[in-house]
Protein backbone atom coordinates (compact mmCIF):
# COMPACT_ATOMS: atom_id res chain seq x y z
CA UNK A 1 0.00 0.00 0.00
CA UNK A 2 2.74 2.52 1.26
CA UNK A 3 4.98 1.96 -1.85
CA UNK A 4 1.71 2.94 -4.65
CA UNK A 5 2.19 7.12 -3.97
CA UNK A 6 5.89 7.62 -5.35
CA UNK A 7 7.40 4.67 -6.78
CA UNK A 8 5.96 5.90 -10.31
CA UNK A 9 7.67 9.58 -9.79
CA UNK A 10 11.21 8.83 -10.63
CA UNK A 11 10.99 7.34 -14.24
CA UNK A 12 9.85 9.71 -17.34
CA UNK A 13 9.11 12.55 -15.46
CA UNK A 14 12.46 13.23 -13.91
CA UNK A 15 14.32 13.92 -17.17
CA UNK A 16 10.93 16.08 -17.85
CA UNK A 17 11.39 18.61 -15.13
CA UNK A 18 15.06 18.02 -13.64
CA UNK A 19 16.89 21.24 -13.65
CA UNK A 20 20.35 19.85 -12.74
CA UNK A 21 22.75 22.82 -14.08
CA UNK A 22 25.50 19.62 -15.89
CA UNK A 23 22.47 18.39 -17.67
CA UNK A 24 21.02 21.95 -19.04
CA UNK A 25 22.48 21.36 -22.39
CA UNK A 26 22.10 17.81 -23.06
CA UNK A 27 18.73 16.90 -25.31
CA UNK A 28 17.77 13.33 -25.64
CA UNK A 29 16.09 12.59 -28.68
CA UNK A 30 14.11 9.92 -26.67
CA UNK A 31 12.76 11.65 -23.37
CA UNK A 32 9.40 13.53 -22.88
CA UNK A 33 9.45 17.02 -22.97
CA UNK A 34 6.99 20.00 -21.71
CA UNK A 35 5.33 20.02 -25.32
CA UNK A 36 5.28 16.60 -25.53
CA UNK A 37 4.20 15.46 -21.37
CA UNK A 38 1.04 16.38 -19.65
CA UNK A 39 -1.73 15.74 -22.12
CA UNK A 40 -4.12 12.61 -19.82
CA UNK A 41 -4.82 12.39 -16.24
CA UNK A 42 -1.79 9.78 -16.25
CA UNK A 43 0.76 11.57 -16.47
CA UNK A 44 -0.78 14.90 -14.50
CA UNK A 45 -0.90 12.36 -11.90
CA UNK A 46 2.57 11.66 -12.17
CA UNK A 47 4.14 14.96 -12.62
CA UNK A 48 2.80 15.62 -8.86
CA UNK A 49 4.35 12.75 -7.82
CA UNK A 50 7.04 13.40 -9.04
CA UNK A 51 6.97 16.81 -6.40
CA UNK A 52 6.74 14.57 -3.68
CA UNK A 53 9.39 12.54 -4.85
CA UNK A 54 11.65 15.42 -4.09
CA UNK A 55 10.25 16.02 -0.77
CA UNK A 56 11.00 12.51 -0.09
CA UNK A 57 14.58 12.78 -1.76
CA UNK A 58 18.00 12.38 -0.17
CA UNK A 59 18.23 16.75 -0.13
CA UNK A 60 15.10 16.97 1.89
CA UNK A 61 13.17 14.75 4.21
CA UNK A 62 14.77 11.26 3.77
CA UNK A 63 18.22 13.22 5.38
CA UNK A 64 19.53 16.54 5.11
CA UNK A 65 16.33 18.09 5.94
CA UNK A 66 16.15 16.39 9.29
CA UNK A 67 19.65 16.68 9.67
CA UNK A 68 19.41 20.94 9.33
CA UNK A 69 16.17 21.10 11.70
CA UNK A 70 17.59 19.54 13.93
CA UNK A 71 21.01 20.62 14.62
CA UNK A 72 19.85 24.37 14.01
CA UNK A 73 18.29 23.57 17.56
CA UNK A 74 19.28 22.97 20.79
CA UNK A 75 17.99 19.27 21.19
CA UNK A 76 21.52 17.86 19.82
CA UNK A 77 25.03 17.08 20.67
CA UNK A 78 27.65 15.99 18.76
CA UNK A 79 27.54 11.76 19.19
CA UNK A 80 31.51 12.00 18.66
CA UNK A 81 33.99 12.24 16.11
CA UNK A 82 31.74 10.33 13.68
CA UNK A 83 29.91 13.79 13.32
CA UNK A 84 30.70 15.34 9.33
CA UNK A 85 32.07 18.82 9.31
CA UNK A 86 29.23 20.74 7.67
CA UNK A 87 27.03 19.05 10.20
CA UNK A 88 29.05 20.36 13.22
CA UNK A 89 29.51 23.46 11.73
CA UNK A 90 25.79 24.04 12.20
CA UNK A 91 25.20 22.55 15.14
CA UNK A 92 27.77 25.15 16.70
CA UNK A 93 26.36 27.80 14.64
CA UNK A 94 29.85 28.48 12.41
CA UNK A 95 28.20 27.40 9.29
CA UNK A 96 28.90 29.60 6.09
CA UNK A 97 27.72 29.73 2.58
CA UNK A 98 29.36 26.84 1.66
CA UNK A 99 27.73 24.35 3.99
CA UNK A 100 27.06 21.53 1.96
CA UNK A 101 23.59 20.66 4.29
CA UNK A 102 22.50 24.61 3.87
CA UNK A 103 23.02 24.44 -0.17
CA UNK A 104 21.28 20.98 -0.18
CA UNK A 105 18.07 22.01 1.66
CA UNK A 106 17.94 25.18 -0.53
CA UNK A 107 18.20 23.12 -3.49
CA UNK A 108 16.17 20.63 -2.74
CA UNK A 109 12.93 23.40 -2.23
CA UNK A 110 13.95 25.28 -5.36
CA UNK A 111 13.47 21.68 -7.17
CA UNK A 112 10.45 21.27 -5.56
CA UNK A 113 9.04 24.53 -6.27
CA UNK A 114 10.34 24.08 -9.92
CA UNK A 115 7.99 20.58 -10.62
CA UNK A 116 5.30 21.93 -8.85
CA UNK A 117 4.90 24.89 -11.02
CA UNK A 118 4.98 22.90 -14.02
CA UNK A 119 2.21 20.95 -12.75
CA UNK A 120 0.04 24.62 -11.68
CA UNK A 121 0.88 26.03 -15.15
CA UNK A 122 0.37 22.98 -17.29
CA UNK A 123 -2.59 21.12 -15.36
CA UNK A 124 -5.22 23.77 -17.00
CA UNK A 125 -3.94 22.63 -20.53
CA UNK A 126 -4.86 19.17 -19.93
CA UNK A 127 -8.26 18.63 -21.11
CA UNK A 128 -8.80 15.02 -20.95
CA UNK A 129 -8.95 15.30 -16.98
CA UNK A 130 -12.09 15.77 -14.60
CA UNK A 131 -11.97 19.16 -13.35
CA UNK A 132 -12.48 17.54 -9.84
CA UNK A 133 -9.59 15.46 -10.20
CA UNK A 134 -7.25 18.34 -11.64
CA UNK A 135 -8.40 20.76 -9.21
CA UNK A 136 -6.74 18.48 -6.61
CA UNK A 137 -3.70 17.95 -8.50
CA UNK A 138 -3.19 21.60 -8.71
CA UNK A 139 -3.82 21.79 -4.86
CA UNK A 140 -1.50 19.30 -3.58
CA UNK A 141 1.21 21.01 -6.33
CA UNK A 142 0.22 23.98 -4.21
CA UNK A 143 0.56 22.94 -1.08
CA UNK A 144 4.07 21.87 -1.82
CA UNK A 145 5.10 24.75 -3.17
CA UNK A 146 3.76 26.40 0.20
CA UNK A 147 5.23 24.40 2.19
CA UNK A 148 8.60 24.88 0.23
CA UNK A 149 8.18 28.73 1.03
CA UNK A 150 7.40 28.32 4.58
CA UNK A 151 10.71 26.60 4.95
CA UNK A 152 12.75 28.86 2.91
CA UNK A 153 11.18 32.00 4.26
CA UNK A 154 11.74 31.07 7.55
CA UNK A 155 14.74 29.55 7.67
CA UNK A 156 16.87 32.10 5.46
CA UNK A 157 13.91 35.20 5.07
CA UNK A 158 13.53 37.04 2.30
CA UNK A 159 14.11 34.29 -1.11
CA UNK A 160 13.48 35.09 -4.65
CA UNK A 161 9.78 33.79 -5.45
CA UNK A 162 9.28 31.91 -8.51
CA UNK A 163 5.37 31.30 -9.50
CA UNK A 164 5.76 29.84 -13.31
CA UNK A 165 8.29 27.39 -13.84
CA UNK A 166 12.13 28.87 -15.55
CA UNK A 167 12.32 28.82 -18.68
CA UNK A 168 15.69 30.32 -20.07
CA UNK A 169 18.60 31.94 -18.02
CA UNK A 170 16.86 35.43 -17.98
CA UNK A 171 14.23 33.60 -16.03
CA UNK A 172 16.08 34.48 -12.50
CA UNK A 173 14.77 36.47 -9.47
CA UNK A 174 16.48 38.61 -6.83
CA UNK A 175 15.49 38.46 -3.28
CA UNK A 176 11.98 39.02 -2.18
CA UNK A 177 11.16 40.39 1.43
CA UNK A 178 10.52 37.62 3.82
CA UNK A 179 6.86 39.28 4.07
CA UNK A 180 6.23 38.28 0.16
CA UNK A 181 7.56 34.70 0.86
CA UNK A 182 4.81 34.20 3.22
CA UNK A 183 2.23 35.86 1.29
CA UNK A 184 2.89 33.28 -1.31
CA UNK A 185 2.78 30.91 0.68
CA UNK A 186 0.01 31.38 3.09
CA UNK A 187 -2.34 32.30 -1.00
CA UNK A 188 -1.13 28.55 -1.85
CA UNK A 189 -2.18 27.01 1.22
CA UNK A 190 -5.15 28.72 1.26
CA UNK A 191 -5.75 27.61 -2.71
CA UNK A 192 -4.75 24.05 -1.58
CA UNK A 193 -7.21 23.75 1.65
CA UNK A 194 -10.30 24.65 -0.65
CA UNK A 195 -9.32 22.15 -2.99
CA UNK A 196 -7.67 18.98 -1.25
CA UNK A 197 -9.83 16.32 0.30
CA UNK A 198 -10.24 15.68 3.89
CA UNK A 199 -9.24 11.95 3.41
CA UNK A 200 -7.95 9.88 0.69
CA UNK A 201 -7.96 5.67 0.47
CA UNK A 202 -5.51 3.32 1.40
CA UNK A 203 -3.73 3.69 -1.72
CA UNK A 204 -3.30 7.47 -1.76
CA UNK A 205 -2.12 8.07 1.73
CA UNK A 206 0.38 10.48 2.06
CA UNK A 207 -0.84 12.85 0.06
CA UNK A 208 -1.94 15.97 0.99
CA UNK A 209 -5.01 16.71 2.42
CA UNK A 210 -7.32 19.97 3.74
CA UNK A 211 -5.81 19.81 7.29
CA UNK A 212 -2.58 19.99 6.16
CA UNK A 213 -3.17 23.11 4.57
CA UNK A 214 -4.87 24.33 7.29
CA UNK A 215 -2.14 23.51 9.55
CA UNK A 216 0.37 24.58 7.19
CA UNK A 217 -1.65 28.06 7.26
CA UNK A 218 -1.32 28.24 11.22
CA UNK A 219 2.54 27.58 11.09
CA UNK A 220 3.02 30.24 8.89
CA UNK A 221 0.72 32.63 10.77
CA UNK A 222 2.69 31.90 14.06
CA UNK A 223 5.90 32.84 12.35
CA UNK A 224 4.04 36.56 12.20
CA UNK A 225 2.58 36.50 15.42
CA UNK A 226 -0.80 36.31 13.56
CA UNK A 227 -2.38 34.80 16.61
CA UNK A 228 -5.97 34.98 15.62
CA UNK A 229 -5.49 33.61 12.47
CA UNK A 230 -3.61 30.95 13.24
CA UNK A 231 -6.19 29.73 15.90
CA UNK A 232 -9.23 29.90 13.17
CA UNK A 233 -6.79 27.52 10.99
CA UNK A 234 -5.99 25.22 14.28
CA UNK A 235 -10.05 25.17 15.65
CA UNK A 236 -10.75 23.83 11.97
CA UNK A 237 -8.40 20.53 12.55
CA UNK A 238 -9.76 20.49 15.70
CA UNK A 239 -13.58 20.68 15.12
CA UNK A 240 -13.68 18.22 11.82
CA UNK A 241 -13.63 15.21 14.06
CA UNK A 242 -10.71 13.79 12.19
CA UNK A 243 -8.02 13.78 14.63
CA UNK A 244 -7.63 12.05 18.02
CA UNK A 245 -4.35 11.45 20.22
CA UNK A 246 -2.92 7.90 19.52
CA UNK A 247 -3.05 6.09 22.94
CA UNK A 248 0.71 4.71 22.12
CA UNK A 249 3.37 7.44 21.89
CA UNK A 250 6.20 4.87 20.48
CA UNK A 251 3.42 4.68 17.49
CA UNK A 252 4.01 7.93 16.70
CA UNK A 253 7.70 7.26 15.23
CA UNK A 254 7.62 3.61 14.29
CA UNK A 255 6.50 1.60 11.12
CA UNK A 256 3.57 -0.42 12.79
CA UNK A 257 2.00 2.85 13.89
CA UNK A 258 1.87 5.16 10.56
CA UNK A 259 -0.82 6.98 9.42
CA UNK A 260 -2.97 6.09 13.22
CA UNK A 261 -5.92 8.78 14.61
CA UNK A 262 -2.90 11.75 15.27
CA UNK A 263 -1.23 11.60 11.95
CA UNK A 264 -2.02 14.83 9.87
CA UNK A 265 0.84 14.63 7.01
CA UNK A 266 3.46 11.80 6.49
CA UNK A 267 6.29 11.81 3.99
CA UNK A 268 5.98 8.13 2.63
CA UNK A 269 9.14 6.04 3.32
CA UNK A 270 9.61 2.17 2.20
CA UNK A 271 12.24 -0.39 1.66
CA UNK A 272 12.90 -0.62 -1.81
CA UNK A 273 15.46 -3.65 -2.12
CA UNK A 274 18.31 -1.58 -3.18
CA UNK A 275 20.88 0.43 -1.98
CA UNK A 276 19.90 3.74 -0.76
CA UNK A 277 21.25 6.46 -3.23
CA UNK A 278 23.33 8.66 -1.47
CA UNK A 279 25.09 10.39 -4.56
CA UNK A 280 21.58 12.25 -5.83
CA UNK A 281 17.88 12.80 -5.06
CA UNK A 282 17.14 9.75 -7.10
CA UNK A 283 15.61 11.16 -10.68
CA UNK A 284 18.80 10.52 -12.67
CA UNK A 285 17.82 7.08 -14.40
CA UNK A 286 18.24 4.62 -11.70
CA UNK A 287 15.75 2.33 -9.87
CA UNK A 288 14.16 4.44 -7.44
CA UNK A 289 14.77 4.74 -4.09
CA UNK A 290 12.41 4.47 -0.97
CA UNK A 291 14.61 4.29 1.90
CA UNK A 292 15.18 7.23 5.03
CA UNK A 293 18.36 7.31 6.32
CA UNK A 294 17.32 8.62 9.78
CA UNK A 295 17.99 5.14 12.01
CA UNK A 296 21.18 4.42 10.46
CA UNK A 297 22.56 8.68 11.33
CA UNK A 298 20.94 8.68 14.53
CA UNK A 299 20.97 4.82 15.85
CA UNK A 300 22.59 3.97 19.24
CA UNK A 301 24.25 0.88 17.50
CA UNK A 302 24.65 2.81 14.20
CA UNK A 303 26.83 5.84 12.90
CA UNK A 304 25.04 7.34 16.02
CA UNK A 305 25.82 11.03 14.31
CA UNK A 306 24.46 12.67 16.85
CA UNK A 307 22.54 12.37 20.25
CA UNK A 308 20.45 13.90 22.37
CA UNK A 309 21.63 17.08 23.96
CA UNK A 310 22.13 17.49 28.01
CA UNK A 311 19.64 20.22 28.01
CA UNK A 312 17.09 17.91 26.50
CA UNK A 313 17.74 15.09 28.69
CA UNK A 314 17.47 17.28 31.87
CA UNK A 315 13.93 18.84 30.96
CA UNK A 316 11.80 16.14 31.70
CA UNK A 317 9.84 15.70 34.54
CA UNK A 318 11.36 13.35 37.40
CA UNK A 319 10.60 12.06 40.70
CA UNK A 320 14.33 12.96 41.40
CA UNK A 321 13.70 16.79 40.42
CA UNK A 322 10.55 17.13 42.91
CA UNK A 323 8.17 15.47 40.15
CA UNK A 324 5.35 13.93 40.94
CA UNK A 325 6.64 10.95 38.45
CA UNK A 326 8.84 10.48 35.69
CA UNK A 327 7.55 11.35 32.54
CA UNK A 328 7.12 7.96 30.20
CA UNK A 329 7.89 10.00 27.38
CA UNK A 330 11.47 9.92 28.77
CA UNK A 331 12.25 5.83 27.93
CA UNK A 332 10.12 6.17 24.63
CA UNK A 333 12.02 8.56 22.95
CA UNK A 334 15.73 7.42 24.06
CA UNK A 335 17.93 4.40 24.15
CA UNK A 336 19.80 3.77 27.19
CA UNK A 337 22.75 1.45 28.77
CA UNK A 338 20.58 -1.90 29.76
CA UNK A 339 17.81 -1.82 27.69
CA UNK A 340 16.40 -3.94 25.43
CA UNK A 341 15.89 -3.98 22.06
CA UNK A 342 15.34 -5.99 18.73
CA UNK A 343 11.94 -7.31 19.92
CA UNK A 344 13.62 -7.91 23.70
CA UNK A 345 16.26 -10.20 22.38
CA UNK A 346 19.57 -8.00 22.71
CA UNK A 347 20.90 -5.83 25.56
CA UNK A 348 22.20 -2.52 25.36
CA UNK A 349 25.54 -1.98 26.18
CA UNK A 350 28.44 0.19 26.64
CA UNK A 351 30.30 -1.56 24.18
CA UNK A 352 28.74 -1.43 21.46
CA UNK A 353 27.28 1.68 21.17
CA UNK A 354 30.14 4.47 19.82
CA UNK A 355 30.67 7.88 21.09
CA UNK A 356 29.99 10.50 23.48
CA UNK A 357 28.18 9.98 26.80
CA UNK A 358 25.81 12.53 28.18
CA UNK A 359 24.93 13.20 31.78
CA UNK A 360 21.43 12.99 33.10
CA UNK A 361 20.71 13.68 36.93
CA UNK A 362 24.61 14.38 37.57
CA UNK A 363 24.94 10.88 35.99
CA UNK A 364 27.37 10.05 32.87
CA UNK A 365 25.58 7.58 30.30
CA UNK A 366 25.00 6.63 26.54
CA UNK A 367 21.61 7.85 25.55
CA UNK A 368 20.64 7.52 22.01
CA UNK A 369 17.92 8.54 19.74
CA UNK A 370 14.80 5.82 19.66
CA UNK A 371 12.42 7.85 17.68
CA UNK A 372 12.66 6.64 14.41
CA UNK A 373 15.05 3.91 14.81
CA UNK A 374 14.36 0.27 13.69
CA UNK A 375 16.29 -1.69 16.17
CA UNK A 376 13.29 -1.84 18.01
CA UNK A 377 12.43 -5.10 15.76
CA UNK A 378 16.13 -5.74 14.05
CA UNK A 379 19.71 -5.82 15.23
CA UNK A 380 20.82 -3.83 12.02
CA UNK A 381 22.09 -0.21 13.03
CA UNK A 382 23.39 0.84 9.71
CA UNK A 383 19.98 -0.38 7.69
CA UNK A 384 17.81 2.40 6.09
CA UNK A 385 14.47 1.56 7.04
CA UNK A 386 10.92 2.07 5.55
CA UNK A 387 9.14 4.44 8.03
CA UNK A 388 7.55 7.19 7.52
CA UNK A 389 8.66 10.68 8.63
CA UNK A 390 5.74 12.38 10.67
CA UNK A 391 5.54 15.75 9.29
CA UNK A 392 2.27 16.90 11.06
CA UNK A 393 0.20 15.53 14.49
CA UNK A 394 -2.53 15.75 16.22
CA UNK A 395 -0.25 16.92 19.43
CA UNK A 396 1.45 19.31 17.71
CA UNK A 397 -2.12 20.79 16.92
CA UNK A 398 -3.32 21.31 20.28
CA UNK A 399 -0.02 22.66 21.65
CA UNK A 400 0.18 25.23 19.13
CA UNK A 401 -3.52 26.05 20.08
CA UNK A 402 -2.64 26.43 23.47
CA UNK A 403 0.10 28.68 22.31
CA UNK A 404 -2.63 30.68 20.67
CA UNK A 405 -5.13 31.17 23.72
CA UNK A 406 -2.45 31.98 26.09
CA UNK A 407 -1.25 34.93 23.95
CA UNK A 408 -5.20 35.83 23.14
CA UNK A 409 -5.86 36.04 26.69
CA UNK A 410 -7.37 32.12 27.49
CA UNK A 411 -4.99 31.08 29.56
CA UNK A 412 -7.08 28.29 31.33
CA UNK A 413 -8.18 26.86 28.27
CA UNK A 414 -4.38 26.87 27.23
CA UNK A 415 -3.79 24.89 30.39
CA UNK A 416 -6.72 22.77 29.51
CA UNK A 417 -5.16 21.92 25.65
CA UNK A 418 -1.61 21.23 27.33
CA UNK A 419 -3.23 18.79 29.63
CA UNK A 420 -5.01 16.93 26.78
CA UNK A 421 -0.90 15.79 25.50
CA UNK A 422 -0.40 14.90 28.92
CA UNK A 423 -2.90 12.80 29.32
CA UNK A 424 -2.22 10.20 26.55
CA UNK A 425 -2.73 6.79 27.58
CA UNK A 426 0.83 5.66 27.76
CA UNK A 427 2.03 9.11 28.79
CA UNK A 428 -0.49 10.07 31.49
CA UNK A 429 1.28 12.68 32.94
CA UNK A 430 -0.04 14.44 36.28
CA UNK A 431 -2.33 17.65 34.87
CA UNK A 432 -1.39 21.27 35.18
CA UNK A 433 -0.66 23.15 37.17
CA UNK A 434 2.05 21.11 39.19
CA UNK A 435 4.96 21.76 41.48
CA UNK A 436 7.75 23.03 38.74
CA UNK A 437 4.75 24.13 36.54
CA UNK A 438 2.62 25.96 38.26
CA UNK A 439 0.94 27.20 35.00
CA UNK A 440 -1.15 30.53 36.47
CA UNK A 441 -0.31 33.48 35.06
CA UNK A 442 0.26 34.35 31.44
CA UNK A 443 3.99 33.69 31.59
CA UNK A 444 4.07 30.46 33.46
CA UNK A 445 1.89 29.18 30.87
CA UNK A 446 4.07 29.88 28.03
CA UNK A 447 6.94 28.32 29.85
CA UNK A 448 4.58 25.11 31.09
CA UNK A 449 3.84 24.88 26.66
CA UNK A 450 7.55 25.81 26.01
CA UNK A 451 8.33 22.85 28.24
CA UNK A 452 5.94 20.66 26.76
CA UNK A 453 6.78 21.01 22.92
CA UNK A 454 10.23 20.46 24.05
CA UNK A 455 9.35 17.18 25.37
CA UNK A 456 6.25 15.78 23.73
CA UNK A 457 8.17 16.53 19.86
CA UNK A 458 11.59 16.47 20.28
CA UNK A 459 13.35 15.65 17.39
CA UNK A 460 10.75 16.24 15.33
CA UNK A 461 11.99 19.11 13.20
CA UNK A 462 9.95 21.56 15.00
CA UNK A 463 12.35 23.04 17.57
CA UNK A 464 14.12 25.06 15.46
CA UNK A 465 11.00 27.36 14.06
CA UNK A 466 9.82 27.41 17.91
CA UNK A 467 13.33 28.91 18.59
CA UNK A 468 12.74 30.98 15.26
CA UNK A 469 9.28 32.77 16.13
CA UNK A 470 9.64 33.00 19.74
CA UNK A 471 12.52 35.28 18.89
CA UNK A 472 11.17 37.24 16.80
CA UNK A 473 7.79 37.46 18.69
CA UNK A 474 10.06 38.84 21.93
CA UNK A 475 8.79 35.66 23.76
CA UNK A 476 12.23 34.36 25.25
CA UNK A 477 14.83 36.54 27.42
CA UNK A 478 17.37 33.84 27.05
CA UNK A 479 18.26 32.52 23.40
CA UNK A 480 17.69 29.18 23.42
CA UNK A 481 20.79 28.53 21.55
CA UNK A 482 24.04 29.16 23.27
CA UNK A 483 26.24 30.66 20.01
CA UNK A 484 23.24 32.51 19.00
CA UNK A 485 24.53 36.22 17.54
CA UNK A 486 22.27 38.56 17.13
CA UNK A 487 22.55 39.52 13.32
CA UNK A 488 23.77 36.41 12.07
CA UNK A 489 21.89 33.55 13.70
CA UNK A 490 18.64 34.77 12.60
CA UNK A 491 19.05 33.01 9.28
CA UNK A 492 21.24 30.71 7.61
CA UNK A 493 23.29 32.01 4.67
CA UNK A 494 22.30 32.01 1.02
CA UNK A 495 23.97 29.55 -0.42
CA UNK A 496 26.99 30.70 -2.15
CA UNK A 497 26.57 28.79 -5.47
CA UNK A 498 23.23 30.88 -5.48
CA UNK A 499 24.91 34.16 -4.88
CA UNK A 500 27.70 32.81 -8.04
CA UNK A 501 25.12 31.44 -10.46
CA UNK A 502 21.81 33.66 -9.90
CA UNK A 503 23.02 37.21 -12.35
CA UNK A 504 19.76 38.89 -9.80
CA UNK A 505 21.64 38.33 -6.70
CA UNK A 506 25.16 39.83 -5.47
CA UNK A 507 27.27 39.84 -2.80
CA UNK A 508 25.68 42.24 -0.79
CA UNK A 509 22.39 40.50 -0.91
CA UNK A 510 23.82 37.89 1.22
CA UNK A 511 22.30 37.40 5.25
CA UNK A 512 23.75 39.53 7.79
CA UNK A 513 26.82 38.33 9.64
CA UNK A 514 28.07 35.97 6.35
Amino acid sequence: MKKILVITCFLALGFAISCNEDELNKVNPNGVTFETYFNNEAELRAGVNSVYALVQSNSLTSREWFFTHDLHSDEMASGGGQLETPRNQLLIGVQDPNNSLVNAVWRGWYRVIHRANVIIEKAPTVKSVPDATRNRLIGEAKFLRAWAYYELGTMWGGVPIYTEFVKSVDGAKGRATQKEVYDVAIADAKAAAAALPATYDANNLGRATNAASQMLLARIYLQQGDYTSAKTELMKIVDSGLYKLTDDYLDLTNEEGEFNSESILEVVFAPSGGAYDWGSDGDNGTAPREEAVRSQEYSAIGWRNVIPSNKLLNSYEMKSKGDAKDDPRFDMSYWKTGDKFNNGKDLMTDDIVQGNFSTVGGKEMKVSWRKYSVIYKVNAGYAQSGINMRIMRYADVLLLLAECENELGNSAKAVSLVNQVRARKSVNMPPLPTKNFPAVTKAEVFNAIMHERYVELAAEQVRDFDIIRWRKNGKVTTDPLSYFQKGKHEFLPIPQTEIDNNPKLELKDQNPGY
